[in-house]
C-alpha cells in the first residue's frame, strides 16, 4: 500500500458530527427538582417555574402586580 492510499483510507474512517447527528431539544433541567419542563432560563437561572416562584423573593425579584 502506498502512502497516498493510506491517507485516503484514514480520511474515510474519520466522521464529522453534524447537527443532525447530535441530540436536539432542551438539555437543561431545574437545579432544585431536576424537572425538564417549564424552565426559567433567563439570566441562567435554570429553575422550573414552580421552584422559581418559591425562591424568587430570596433571589431579589419583586412582584409588581
Amino acid at each position: 500500500m502506498s502512502q497516498s492510499e493510506q491517507t485516503t483510507d484514514d480520511e474515510e474512517d474519520t466522521t464529522e458530527t453534524t447537527p443532525e447527528d447530535t441530540e436536539t431539544g432542551q438539555q437543561l433541567e431545574c437545579r432544585r427538582c431536576e424537572r425538564k419542563q417549564g424552565l426559567v432560563g433567563k439570566y441562567d437561572i435554570n429553575l422550573c417555574r414552580q421552584c422559581f416562584r418559591e425562591v424568587a423573593r430570596e433571589m431579589g425579584f419583586r412582584k409588581y402586580s
